[in-house]
């Protein structure tokens, strides 16, 4: 079992063991609720830092007013990551989640709940992906006129994301990459899709889509603009990227990860642009 700390705001660290959460909870009856992830690097001495938390706080209460919450307090939860990440010495790689739900359903007094976990994760996970095309089920435009679809927000109601790498995983693969109903390329389940084209870095556009803005690949963007690389938004068929010079699945937890396979055909792998895209994105 991946070691692994938990602390609740108002209440601090806790034992893993220790409930949490209780049955009212909307996060947890009705997915009620939004969360941020991003990568905790933990030195031999027992030193962390976590990565661009700032930005990932930031996107965390732009999720909190898309859905009507409570703002998030950022700066408690700020202090209760320093607090867990003084409790968590174990060197290598974790996970750092950050939850922050509509509270409890049947109550008199609105509120929120926020709770994080630092959870080690598994070294060796940066390799080349098989990966499955699947069937979003809605068009590239649907999120334009429909803000109460809460396109853009990382919502804690992930059902669908895990349930399509499970599909993913029956067909052989590592992951999945979503296709709108007019046959263009999204987003993976827990992942952004970054290619190269005649030297120009691209991704799927946020806005209509209903694609969560990446921290990964905001800096990605500002890397491409300091090293005068085209950087682009652009929306592409998933055969088109058989063209690419690569493409690759881009997060703040796994990194940057090179499409090896897409639906059990081989795309261009580029090793030059692998080494670049993740030396940018800090792995």
């Amino acid at each position: 079992m991946a070691a692994q700390i938990v602390a609740v705001l108002g209440t601090g660290v806790v034992d893993p063991r220790q409930p949490v959460i209780t049955a009212d909870d909307l996060g947890l009856t009705r997915g009620d609720g939004i969360f941020d992830a991003t990568r905790v690097l933990t030195d031999a001495d027992g030193r962390s830092v976590v990565e661009h938390l700032n930005r990932h706080l930031a996107r965390l209460a732009r999720s909190a007013l898309a859905v009507e919450l409570p703002t998030p307090d950022l700066g408690a939860i700020s202090a209760l990551v320093t607090e867990a990440l003084a409790a968590w010495t174990r060197p290598g790689e974790a996970a750092l989640k950050i939850v922050h739900t509509r509270g409890l359903e049947h109550t008199t007094t609105p509120g929120a709940s926020t709770l994080l976990t630092i959870t080690e994760t598994e070294p060796g996970r940066r390799r080349p992906l098989a990966v499955a095309t699947l069937a979003r089920g809605y068009s590239s435009d649907t999120f334009a006129d429909a803000p109460w679809l809460l396109g853009g927000a990382k919502l804690l109601s992930y059902a669908v994301h895990t349930s399509a790498r499970r599909e993913a995983a029956r067909r052989g693969a590592d992951d999945a990459l979503f296709v709108s109903s007019d046959g263009y390329a999204l987003e993976a389940p827990t992942s952004s899709l970054v290619w190269v084209v005649d030297g120009a870095v691209r991704t799927t556009p946020t806005g209509a889509t209903g694609i969560l803005g990446s921290v990964t690949v905001e800096i990605l963007e500002e890397w491409a603009t300091a090293e005068d690389v085209r950087f682009e938004s652009a929306l592409i068929r998933p055969g088109e990227l058989h063209s690419a010079t690569g493409a690759w699945l881009a997060s703040s937890v796994r990194g940057v990860c090179p499409i090896a396979t897409l639906d059990g055909e081989a795309l261009p792998i580029s090793a030059e642009w692998t080494e670049r895209l993740a030396s940018a994105a800090g792995f």
